[in-house]
């Protein structure tokens, strides 16, 4: 049997044959265009890089996946009022609309991963909210599967499964991403609910439970973006975006503590190419880290002005001014992945929505 891989493993093993370069790509929309980033990690900006066709609108975009065709899946939270609205849209690497579909996750759509299986890709997608679910989909939009509250867990009050309603605790199941280990199994991270990360075997039956909520050293606080981590030079590894500590953990494949590296702003979530291993922060910036998790480039970052705004306005309310906005700038970034060329994705915790292109140069 072959192997499974998720997108970003794909990446990875492509990167054998496609160093993460230039990799640029002709745009319409190159004279909104400007460089960031540090040193060797320079790359042009391109905002609002995908637009949508007019009868749909971005309603807080969330995560962003890439499939081996190298297009681009986008899912945004939407509103449970317009239930018959798409939640998943996806794009070519020019951006061109393809598909709009998910409309079963909209008002709590979150986490998304393209998980290839036997040279099929597959996407999983977390959601939260009133929904309180995760599943496995084509690329097309079917439903393969579909699973709520693991209860035999013991974390979840009653009804959790059967009966999901928009309750907030830590005896609520509110899946946040994914990640998929070397044994064809996978993890979901609860990162708004229990704060505990769920081992499931490849069919989505649960097989056990690590973390939970504390103050670190394997427990979390907020563990929203998770990842196994194969890069060359160590041995695999579950790096956890534990982000109301502002920390990454990173544990051993069966969960056991290793160590925590701190400095971030709300890390969301983690991908990795290469060497590289990326980390979007909701506090304004992208990290870019090497394999012994030091930063060595930071894209967009606005941290003061962010962190300003939040002091004065109490509260992010800059998420909902695009007036405010500047070119070459992050607000908040929620999830960030390569592409098969080595180019990045970033979507933005934002109201309107906001996903950005960043291809290197």
């Amino acid at each position: 049997m072959t192997q499974p891989t998720n997108r970003r493993r794909f990446l990875k093993s492509s990167a054998a044959a496609v160093t993460i370069g230039p990799g640029i790509i002709t745009s319409k929309r190159s004279a909104a265009q400007g460089v960031v980033g540090d040193g060797d990690f320079k790359f042009r900006c391109e905002h609002q890089f995908p637009q949508l066709p007019k009868q749909y609108t971005w309603q807080t975009t969330h995560n962003v996946a890439v499939d081996p065709d190298n297009n681009l899946s986008v899912i945004h939270e939407g509103t449970q009022e317009q239930s018959d609205h798409p939640s998943i849209f996806v794009f070519d690497s020019d951006g061109k609309f393809i598909r709009a579909m998910g409309e079963q996750f909209q008002g709590g759509g979150h986490g998304l991963e393209v998980h290839v299986e036997n040279g099929t890709p597959f996407l999983y997608v977390t959601a939260y909210q009133h929904l309180k679910t995760f599943a496995k989909l084509t690329l097309e939009g079917e439903t393969v599967w579909q699973k709520h509250a693991p209860m035999n867990s013991g974390h979840y009050a009653k009804g959790e499964a059967s009966q999901p309603k928009k309750v907030w605790g830590r005896d609520r199941f509110m899946p946040t991403n994914f990640a998929f280990l070397p044994d064809n199994t996978f993890l979901v991270a609860d990162g708004y609910g229990s704060y505990y990360i769920h081992h499931y075997d490849s069919d989505g039956n649960w097989l056990k439970s690590f973390g939970g909520a504390g103050q670190g050293e394997g427990t979390f606080s907020l563990p929203h973006g998770l990842w196994v981590d194969t890069r060359p030079g160590g041995e695999p590894e579950i790096v956890v975006a534990d982000r109301a500590h502002n920390a990454i953990q990173v544990l051993t494949l069966e969960g056991t503590y290793k160590k925590t590296v701190d400095g971030f702003g709300l890390p969301a979530n983690i991908d990795t190419m290469g060497d590289l291993m990326l980390v979007p922060e909701l506090v304004a910036c992208v990290s870019l880290l090497d394999r012994d998790h030091k930063t060595i480039a930071t894209i967009g970052a606005d941290q003061q002005r962010i962190l300003e705004d939040k002091q004065t306005s109490k509260g992010f309310t800059i998420r909902t001014d695009e007036n405010r906005w500047q070119q070459g700038k992050f607000v908040h970034p929620h999830d960030a992945c390569f592409d098969l060329n080595g180019d990045i994705y970033v979507a933005e915790w934002v109201a309107t929505g906001r996903i950005t292109k960043l291809t290197r140069v």
